[in-house]
């Protein structure tokens, strides 16, 4: 082996660790479903902070009113009372008037305007274990029951879950190429890493103790990353986080590319500042751009590996883990994604400057919201 090759060991060391986390995580999907557990079925609060329609809103709607789960409630908050959402949430109540389904206005102000509704959802919540999930997530019957069940375990303090998104434009089919075959794989990969704090708007659940011995929604208000920041909060009081081993759905529906290319930004600048240094070893996990060094070095055999070896990392968390079409069947574009994810990367040091529901924000070194451009 020339010395050359060494260079791109760590490179292939990822990916080796990223197809192991996702055989580990079908692995624990395949226990969950064979072991019997003890029945846990607290009281449960869904949080769900509301700003205007996505393509399957009514539908993720109906998805979370029908969950297979003896008690359970669902607040929906907005803060304008023209929202079209609104609409839909009253067309819900009456479909399943058996459900508590309820609709409450907020006016907190918050500098992170999701969090301000989540305050006032807060205080209206009854039961000492709240979900709170986005606008879009849409759910089985089952939903309920296997998010919960972790935190019967005293130790765990946050539980969260793996998403895959479906698209509705050409442009949103890339983004949730990344998700399913980049991303997702690095939120395996990060419990393994020794990674304690992490949690997705897709799914967090918690005791509302804890958040409140954290410090409470209020403590989140200034950040833009709500959701990393309140799995760090809790995991802070000593508390695990956990990866469920249910797989929830999202939609992506922007229709331009310069749209998709904000929202990953948006995304990565976020990563930064919350992440710090670590966030800069980030290109270690884009095996594309090793492999083209790896050729460009004159070592075509370190490209094949490392080429492979990410089809395969795409193929295993996008296709069997996450059961994404796109994953399954365009895994092989992984590589090329890695380009893409490579060039954000490098942009996303340009700024502190994020661009969120059509308003420019500034975030700080912490991660907090600094200025609004309303």
């Amino acid at each position: 082996m020339r010395w050359r090759s060494l260079l791109f060991l760590p490179a292939v060391a990822y990916q080796v660790l990223a197809i192991a986390a996702g055989v580990r995580h079908l692995r624990q999907r395949h226990l969950a479903k064979k072991s019997a557990m003890v029945p846990f079925e607290p009281g449960v609060s869904v949080l769900k902070p509301i700003s205007g329609l996505d393509p399957n809103t009514y539908e993720a709607f109906v998805s979370q009113a029908k969950q297979n789960y003896p008690l359970f409630e669902i607040l929906f908050g907005v803060r304008d009372p023209s929202d079209p959402a609104v609409a839909e949430i009253h067309r819900l109540q009456r479909e399943f008037p058996q459900i508590s389904i309820r609709l409450i206005y907020s006016s907190q102000e918050a500098a992170n305007g999701k969090v301000g509704v989540l305050m006032d959802l807060a205080r209206h919540a009854q039961y000492p274990v709240w979900v709170v999930n986005d606008s879009d997530i849409k759910v089985t019957p089952a939903y309920l029951r296997t998010v919960v069940a972790p935190l019967s375990d005293d130790s765990v303090g946050v539980v969260t879950c793996p998403y895959r998104a479906t698209p509705h434009t050409l442009a949103a089919a890339w983004e949730a190429l990344g998700i399913a075959v980049d991303f997702m794989p690095s939120a395996l990969v990060a419990p393994l890493a020794g990674v304690r704090e992490f949690g997705f708007g897709s799914t967090l659940v918690f005791r509302a103790k804890d958040l409140e011995k954290a410090g409470g929604f209020a403590v989140l208000a200034d950040y833009l990353a709500d959701d990393y920041q309140l799995a760090k909060r809790i995991t802070g009081l000593q508390k695990r986080a956990v990866l469920s081993t249910y797989t929830v759905e999202t939609a992506l529906n922007d229709a331009s590319w310069r749209g998709i290319w904000r929202h990953q930004l948006r995304w990565a600048r976020t990563i930064r500042l919350s992440k710090g240094v670590g966030y800069a070893g980030l290109p270690l996990t884009h095996a594309g751009l090793w492999a083209i060094m790896a050729i460009l070095s004159g070592e075509p055999v370190a490209a094949r590996v490392l080429v492979g070896l990410r089809v395969l990392s795409g193929l295993v968390t996008g296709g069997f883990v996450l059961k994404s079409p796109l994953g399954a069947t365009l895994c092989w574009l992984s590589p090329v994604w890695d380009l893409y994810a490579f060039a954000v990367w490098i942009s996303s040091y340009s700024s502190n400057e994020v661009i969120w529901r059509h308003r420019v924000l500034t975030v700080d070194s912490d991660g907090r919201i600094q200025t609004l451009d309303r």
